[in-house]
């Protein structure tokens, strides 16, 4: 799915073109080709092969490859191509295990290849003017994400069900959203635990229909996960000696059986100063300030009058991105033009490593990674259910006789 989206988009720049198609399911190739003939009939019809070990041999032809297989294929693919001199795009998450992860880290350092990872949901044109916007709600405190939508659509061989190929529902889906918990709080999660429900959409999925079902793990359905924040120097404003707590705090809420939901994602950014929030597929994001100054009698709620609410509608991307208008197509893909733009910003950096400068991808290696990481503390983090596992606490005596006294005797000074 991701790969026709990207070929899509390829076929709209003159400076690119599809030379190379490899994929062991011919189905998947049929389609590729389908979608190349229909945008550019006249056009030469790449090289196709059916295994990467071919595809290797021709990698001096190559310049820009994109990674858009299985998720469990990702970490062995970059550390194939990565040491070649080439530029590679590669789909999230770069990893499904922590053994994954330990050897992307391992050999990164040796990379040759100018890699960015394709996270695009921080270019959602809702997402990216709330992140325009976040400086005005100042120092920011709370950070919600909810994603209530449909459950994972079938694709080739249910790869996508399976925990181990997928990395599970908190990898495979939530990379995008903890990726955003750090790019919104501009800091690194220190703590997290989580609640979830698995085995909700077994039917749906078709786990009975496995030749093992009685060994079956079925992905996480729904899930809380709460974090916290490290409390670094970006904060502007000084914390109050008597808050008892000074770091972000993030909350993750999903549902994977929440069709037709008003809202299928939903952030929420509260700073000191006032609130952003950003709602998908509406497209719009609203922002609000705290009437501290307008608030006068402490002894009342705010006035109404106190309030004011300023509505964004993002569904027009100049109104986002300056840019906008450059881009070659703007159809609007899985992702609310996302794709679009992150492709814009990939022929950027390719440029201007072309006249002698560094190749700057918008999401690094180093990002994607640390979005998989925060993905895999948090399943390794899930809450038991367990009565004893809660501390006993003792009954609390609302006034002692001495106390009861005191605040009875108004004369006391």
């Amino acid at each position: 799915m991701m790969g026709q989206e990207h070929i899509s988009y390829i076929l709209k720049y003159a400076s690119l073109s599809v030379d190379f198609l490899c994929d062991p399911n011919q189905s998947s190739i049929d389609t590729a080709l389908s979608l190349l003939k229909q945008d550019q009939p006249g056009i030469k019809s790449p090289t196709v092969v059916s295994d990467e070990k071919e595809l290797l041999e021709h990698v001096y032809d190559i310049d820009l490859l994109v990674i858009a297989s299985p998720n469990y294929m990702h970490t062995p693919q970059l550390l194939k191509w990565g040491v070649h001199d080439i530029t590679i795009l590669v789909e999230k998450p770069v990893a499904v295990s922590e053994k994954q992860v330990l050897a992307l880290k391992a050999a990164h350092p040796n990379f040759r290849a100018n890699i960015c990872v394709g996270m695009e949901y921080r270019f959602i044109p809702a997402i990216n003017k709330l992140l325009q916007l976040i400086p005005s709600v100042g120092t920011i405190k709370k950070i919600s994400i909810r994603e209530n939508r449909y459950p994972f659509l079938s694709k080739i061989a249910e790869w996508n069900k399976d925990v181990e190929k997928s990395g599970d529902t908190l990898v495979e889906k939530c990379c995008h959203f903890f990726d955003l918990f750090r790019l919104i709080s501009g800091q690194e999660m220190t703590w997290c635990v989580s609640k979830v429900h698995r085995g909700l959409l077994w039917d749906h999925y078709g786990y009975d229909d496995q030749e093992h079902k009685e060994d079956v793990i079925p992905i996480i359905d729904s899930a809380y996960v709460l974090l916290d924040f490290d409390d670094n120097s970006n904060t502007v404003e000084k914390p109050n000696k008597h808050s008892t707590h000074h770091s972000t705090l993030g909350c993750l809420e999903l549902c994977m059986f929440a069709e037709g939901s008003r809202h299928q994602e939903e952030i929420i950014v509260t700073g000191m100063k006032g609130r952003v929030e950003a709602y998908l597929p509406e497209n719009k994001v609203f922002l609000y300030h705290r009437p501290t100054r307008l608030w006068t009698d402490r002894s009342k709620p705010p006035p109404e009058e106190s309030f004011s609410e300023v509505v964004y509608d993002c569904s027009d991307l100049t109104q986002v991105y300056e840019f906008a208008a450059d881009i070659p197509t703007m159809h609007s893909g899985y992702h609310y033009c996302s794709t679009a733009i992150e492709w814009k910003y990939l022929i950027d950096a390719i440029e201007e490593l072309k006249n002698g400068n560094s190749f700057v991808p918008k999401v690094s290696l180093d990002d994607g990674i640390k979005a998989v990481e925060m993905g895999i503390k948090s399943m390794a983090n899930i809450s038991s259910n367990a009565e004893a596992e809660l501390p006993k606490i003792a009954p609390i005596t609302a006034f002692s006789s001495k106390s009861s006294d005191n605040l009875l005797d108004l004369t006391h000074s």
